[in-house]
């Protein structure tokens, strides 16, 4: 190759590189808003649980067991979309399961019967959040981003999640103040369809490469291998434990928060706010756990966070219940929120890899999602039978010390997935 060649191609490479760059950025952004959207909507309905119960003449545990059927079933269905997305690529999965959560929620507003909400609130937009929420979203955007910038896409993706609760849910509370309950479960039905497009935003421009193994990966691994690979590891089975304590907490608060402050005499906006409030403290917090993630080690700031969630739920609840300490504790706790989820995510990349990243963070998001049906249904149980949430606080300060001792001894390097040694 002469000078002339050489300088050609050089200038060929150097214009490619932006064009790429480009596409990252892109494919980031569309995951980020794929996350609003679908943690947005479905943040709205803990501002639905008590005027629809009402209307309907149900207790809380109805409204409540559909949440909770919907968290359970996002979490069971979640390793099977994962692994569906590692295989046949993460845009159609997405796309796919993203017209079935907004199917669900466009069924709910013609649903008046139990049954029917166990199967629209509960199945079909808990399977529908398997294939377009964190899960399927970050293991995408893990693929595509660098190793040392991909806690800080974490951190973005999951913080826009949080932004579209802090963003949908007081929408919601006026689209129900404006329309009536079933107008406004229609109205962000048809608001859902727009992760379909977004999603392919992941479609891979042309056939990879076959892929050789790097840092020792072994590249013909089957699925149900590298999940008993994993499941063997002491630390990945301590942090689905942990991942549990983050899903009955967040659940439990962000579906009976609203409830809880109209008991104690308070407005219910100030609980559809204190929602609203989470969402956007937890913007940064998830940005600043994605870059702090890259710096320090992710099992630390983990048992860190569980700790303080622990502390504030305590003040939050043995000191005096005002409208200030509503807003000051949301605010707090969106710190706090899904803080946990761009390190969690991090963890299990460093831990086994991005090869099968979508089947084995899905297995750790099933512990946050058992967590959450408990969350839900507990709390409308306990609710009916006792007539009160405190001993579903009292769970949470004992579940969020728990968690931080989970995380601590968490070994924070390779595990998984290494080939032997050439010989």
């Amino acid at each position: 190759m002469n000078q002339w060649e050489a300088a050609m191609a050089a200038s060929d490479t150097a214009s490619m590189k932006p064009r790429l760059e480009t596409w990252v950025l892109l494919a980031v952004l569309a995951g980020a808003a794929i996350c609003a959207i679908s943690f947005g909507v479905r943040s709205t309905f803990g501002v639905f649980l008590a005027p629809i119960s009402a209307e309907l003449g149900w207790g809380r545990e109805v409204f409540a067991l559909s949440l909770a059927i919907q968290n359970i079933m996002w979490g069971a269905m979640q390793p099977f979309a994962g692994g569906l997305a590692d295989r046949y690529g993460s845009a159609r999965i997405i796309a796919i399961f993203g017209a079935i959560y907004a199917v669900g929620v466009l069924l709910m507003a013609q649903t008046t019967e139990p049954v029917g909400f166990h199967l629209t609130v509960g199945f079909l937009v808990g399977v529908g959040l398997a294939g377009c929420a964190f899960g399927i979203v970050l293991a995408a955007v893990g693929r595509i981003v660098p190793p040392e910038r991909r806690s800080f896409a974490f951190g973005i993706v999951t913080a826009a999640g949080s932004f579209g609760q802090f963003a949908v849910v007081p929408l919601g509370q006026q689209l129900v103040d404006s329309f009536g309950v079933w107008d406004a479960v229609t109205i962000l039905g048809f608001a859902s369809l727009i992760m379909i497009p977004l999603a392919f935003a992941f479609a891979q421009r042309k056939k990879p490469a076959t892929p050789q193994p790097t840092h020792g990966e072994v590249l013909e691994q089957t699925f149900g291998a590298a999940l008993k690979e994993a499941l063997g590891q002491r630390s990945f089975n301590l942090l689905f434990l942990g991942f549990f304590v983050c899903g009955f907490h967040v659940v439990f608060i962000s579906t009976h928060i609203t409830a809880y402050v109209s008991d104690e005499g308070l407005d219910p906006a100030i609980g559809a706010w204190a929602i609203s409030i989470v969402g956007l403290f937890n913007v940064a917090g998830s940005i600043m756990a994605g870059v702090l993630g890259d710096r320090f080690a992710k099992k630390n700031l983990l048992a860190l966070i569980y700790l303080a969630r622990a502390g504030v739920i305590a003040l939050f609840f043995f000191l005096p219940l005002t409208e200030t300490s509503v807003l000051v504790f949301a605010g707090a706790m969106g710190l706090l929120w899904l803080s946990t989820v761009p390190l969690t995510t991090g963890l299990v990349v460093t831990m086994f890899g991005a090869k099968h990243l979508g089947l084995l963070n899905g297995f750790v998001f099933f512990g946050h999602q058992i967590g959450s049906f408990l969350g839900a249904w507990l709390g409308g149980y306990l609710y009916d039978v006792q007539g009160s949430y405190e001993m579903m606080w009292l769970f949470s300060i004992a579940l969020g010390i728990f968690a931080a001792l989970c995380h601590w001894p968490i070994k924070e390097r390779r595990l998984g997935g290494m080939a032997p040694a050439p010989a």
